[in-house]
């Protein structure tokens, strides 16, 4: 998120600004520069985990579809967030496969700011989504009689529609006052993605505001979301604990352990990338955090959701006429 200008700028990673130089128009989005050998293997393993990911989800989806017993509000939930990481790794995937064949490696001016708007506006739907589907969960196990008569249908796709519409609008006008830098020569970007922090440091002149801007944005929706998370679970395992058998207690925790580990491995990934006390992180460092929450989490969110689940196993064996999936 754009927490990344709390990032020191390592000088030998980031191009200086040259004020000398003509603005530029394009940049350089450096990747990972590797031996050809080694940058056809990354291709080809960053395509299968592509393919896998898009493919993962998209069951899920087509399942949730066919599948009438999962038209309940925590499935509805589920299927759009997969939906979400469809999206989320096709903002930023296709170019980064086109840079490991490419020996100039350019990005548009509009180009690296329409990356930077989707990558960043579908990340922070995803903190949304996720404090929702924690919301969704500490009703049904907190409050389980009323439950039904809150959340109905209508009430899920409200929920749904304003996530989205804030996620598209929380970074937007920081987006829109940064890409109105004036940005100097060179115009090298060491990162794999589209990220605000080298272009602060790109930037022919200060903007301590718009910086602030940013970070305070990114701090509201990456901590108020965590925190919200982090108290709805605290509050299910306090209610959790009053249930008397054992079988109860072990189904309220299975409602809740495959939003667990999503949730850790998202916020995980984010809190070591721009939280962490050595804020100082290499150049190679950030690049695979970035790629952890980027392209690891949408790839392992279609097993978690799919194998800890006895309802969406069994869905999938109906789906796909396999009895395969144990």
């Amino acid at each position: 998120m754009c927490l990344s200008t709390l990032r020191i700028t390592d000088p030998m990673n980031i191009s200086k600004p040259d004020s000398s130089s003509a603005f530029v128009s394009e940049f350089i989005l450096v990747g990972f520069s590797f031996e050809w050998e080694v940058q056809i293997f990354l291709f080809s393993l960053f395509t299968t985990t592509h393919v896998l990911t898009i493919t993962g989800n998209g069951a899920i989806i087509c399942v949730l579809w066919c599948d009438q017993r999962l038209r309940t509000p925590m499935y509805m939930f589920l299927g759009n967030f997969s939906f979400l990481e469809i999206w989320y790794v096709s903002s930023t995937v296709p170019k980064m496969l086109a840079n490991f064949l490419s020996e100039t490696k350019t990005i548009t001016f509009a180009g690296y700011f329409l990356q930077f708007y989707f990558f960043f506006s579908l990340g922070t739907y995803e903190c949304f989504v996720l404090a929702v589907m924690a919301f969704d969960r500490y009703l049904a196990i907190c409050r389980p009689l009323y439950y039904p008569n809150i959340m109905m249908g209508h009430l899920c796709a409200k929920l749904v529609i304003v996530c989205w519409v804030c996620g598209f609008l929380w970074f937007l006008v920081p987006i829109v006052l940064i890409a109105q830098m004036p940005f100097c020569g060179p115009n090298i970007i060491d990162h794999v993605v589209c990220d605000p922090g080298p272009l602060f440091a790109l930037a022919c002149a200060s903007a301590p505001t718009t910086q602030l801007d940013c970070y305070t944005l990114s701090l509201l929706v990456i901590f108020g979301n965590f925190l919200f998370i982090l108290g709805s679970y605290i509050l299910a395992l306090l209610a959790v604990l009053c249930v008397p058998s054992a079988t109860g207690r072990r189904k309220a925790f299975s409602t809740r352990g495959s939003h667990l580990a999503v949730v850790s491995l998202f916020y995980g990934s984010l809190m070591v990338m721009y939280v962490s006390p050595g804020l100082g992180h290499s150049a190679g460092m950030q690049k695979v955090a970035t790629l952890f929450y980027a392209m690891v989490t949408p790839l392992f969110n279609p097993l978690i959701y799919s194998l800890r689940n006895k309802e969406m196993k069994a869905a999938l064996r109906k789906v796909l006429g396999s009895s395969n999936i144990n």
